[in-house]
């Protein structure tokens, strides 16, 4: 499990200290602050306001994807000298990534997650809103309440597991990474030891979070998956368990009279997660809510989920144990072909797969992580980053508030340039095509319309029948260009080969990571901008 590999770092670490491997990166003569940041974005802000006062080290190399990355024994060191960490959170970094953080950071040092602290100083957040209008049902995993009564924290987990599978076949679930190989959930093929399942046929999940991933199926029929869970609130602590249950799928099969037999509530289409309801220690399904407020007729509803603000909640929990997942005869595909893939079967073969319909680890929370696509809200991650300075350094205070304003002076200047090239843009042209659901805050800022997403099929091949389906797909959508992550551009080469055939323009817009073609945030934003006019505005070809 990834905590294990940090713990074993840290006691490398410790080894290492006689002979000065861990070593403090100042030497006794140096009073200026270390700070780790998580991601290029981040570390570039926190040098804008610490200037010459602080040395940042960046935990997240430029490139890398933050979802997914986990941290060297380097990182590991940073942190356990660091005066601040600075992080985005709302479940933006890999889970992992926080869980080292809050385990070795200094008990005096200051611990920021901008997105949520930069509300104080003016920013505002949005709902992840996501919706893939797939024909079948799109199925997650979720953590729902954040277990504060039971004492958990951002840094506690929860294991979700299988322990048994019942059908004709082999199931199996994954993630699809964003380089494209998959990271499992659970499989059958190789059994399910029930002795072991901490270990090898569990999904580990963050308090309050959900992910997508892909179901797979290798023979039509009925398949019952086994469940249990608990919740670790720190690495050291007895696991708190909870009720055991079960899930049921229709595999190919006629699936209304599959759920007329057994009394079962039939789910054909929309957003679902199977859940670990925290606030009532269940086992449960979560669906979104139909447009109207409603949810679907018959469904076992369970107590309605809280908000905690008032208002209606966007889910309905249901009675997993009374719930039938149709998985339809049009999901029959091609296996993916090459390694890594052998754990759902031959590449020569076929599987029924419930789609991820998402590129990419996305392991994350209600609220969309991605704000500092808004200048606005940078400004306000900079204000953040001031205050935490001047807290911990307060001798150069005013340094750090001449920083902060010189920079959000420029960031001023690159908001105003941002409005003039999309100025280029007729209103109805702005719609935005990408693979990652990272741009809601740029199109709110700048006035453009999330028009859809695309994905394609895992593996290093893509059938035929997937590139016809993302053809078909970007001849619907009417649009004339596709962006795509620059880093991420030769991890979708279906979409981008499908999308030039297609006479469809494929551009970049920079998303979670800077490069050495963008190293900075302001390049960055100035570069999004650019691209945008370029290939939706008035002159575009």
């Amino acid at each position: 499990m990834k905590f294990a590999r940090f713990v074993s770092a840290i006691v490398t670490c410790v080894l290492a200290g006689a002979a000065g491997g861990c070593a403090p990166h100042n030497d006794a003569s140096s009073h200026r602050l270390s700070i780790v940041a998580t991601t290029g974005i981040l570390a570039d802000f926190a040098r804008n306001v610490g200037g010459e006062y602080v040395d940042v080290h960046q935990l997240i190399p430029n490139g890398a994807d933050p979802h997914s990355w986990e941290l060297s024994l380097r990182g590991i060191r940073d942190i356990a000298y660091a005066d601040i960490a600075v992080t985005n959170y709302l479940m933006l970094e890999d889970h992992s990534v926080i869980r080292a953080l809050d385990a070795n950071l200094p008990k005096d040092a200051l611990s920021l997650s901008l997105a949520e602290e930069s509300a104080k100083f003016g920013g505002t957040l949005i709902p992840l809103v996501e919706d893939r209008s797939l024909d079948t049902p799109w199925l997650g995993m979720r953590v729902y309440g954040d277990g504060s009564q039971i004492g958990a924290k951002r840094s506690s987990q929860v294991e979700l597991s299988v322990t048994g599978i019942e059908g004709p076949g082999h199931a199996s679930a994954y993630i699809t990474t964003s380089f494209g190989s998959p990271e499992i959930a659970f499989a059958s093929r190789d059994g399910v030891d029930s002795g072991n399942h901490w270990e090898t046929d569990t999904s580990i999940l963050p308090v309050g979070a959900h992910q997508h991933m892909s179901w797979v199926f290798t023979q039509p029929g009925i398949y019952t998956l086994h469940l249990r869970a608990r919740l670790r609130v720190t690495p050291d602590a007895e696991p708190i368990e909870l009720p055991a249950s079960h899930v049921t799928f229709a595999v190919g099969v006629d699936s209304e009279e599959v759920a007329r037999e057994r009394g079962l509530f039939l789910l054909r289409r929309g957003h679902s997660d199977i859940t670990v309801d925290l606030k009532s220690r269940a086992l449960t399904l979560m669906v979104d809510r139909e447009k109207d407020g409603g949810v679907p007729e018959g469904a076992p509803l369970l107590e309605a989920p809280e908000t905690g603000n008032g208002l209606p909640s966007p889910l309905a929990s249901l009675d997993l144990k009374r719930v039938l997942i149709d998985v339809p005869s049009r999901t029959l595909r091609e296996i993916p072909k090459g390694r890594g893939w052998e754990f759902i079967g031959s590449g020569d073969g076929q599987a029924y797969v419930l789609p991820q319909a998402v590129l990419g680890k996305h392991v994350h929370g209600d609220i969309d992580p991605h704000a500092w696509h808004d200048i606005h809200n940078a400004q306000a991650y900079v204000r953040v980053i001031e205050n935490a300075l001047s807290t911990r350094d307060p001798e150069h205070s005013a340094q750090y508030a001449a920083n902060a304003s010189a920079y959000i002076a420029k960031l001023d200047e690159v908001d105003h340039e941002f409005a003039q090239a999309i100025a280029k843009i007729n209103p109805l042209d702005r719609k935005l095509v990408t693979t990652h659901d990272a741009y809601a805050y740029l199109a709110r800022a700048y006035d453009f319309e999330i028009a859809g997403y695309l994905s394609a099929q895992d593996g290093s091949e893509a059938s035929i029948a997937d590139r016809k389906r993302v053809a078909q797909t970007l001849k619907n959508m009417k649009i004339t260009a596709v962006f795509l992550e620059p880093q991420k551009r030769s991890r979708h080469p279906v979409i981008a080969q499908v999308a030039e055939e297609s006479g469809v323009q494929v551009c970049g817009l920079y998303g979670d990571t800077l490069d050495g073609e963008a190293p900075t945030y302001i390049e960055m934003m100035r570069a999004n901008a650019h691209s945008l006019s370029q290939c939706l505005g008035k002159d575009h070809s």
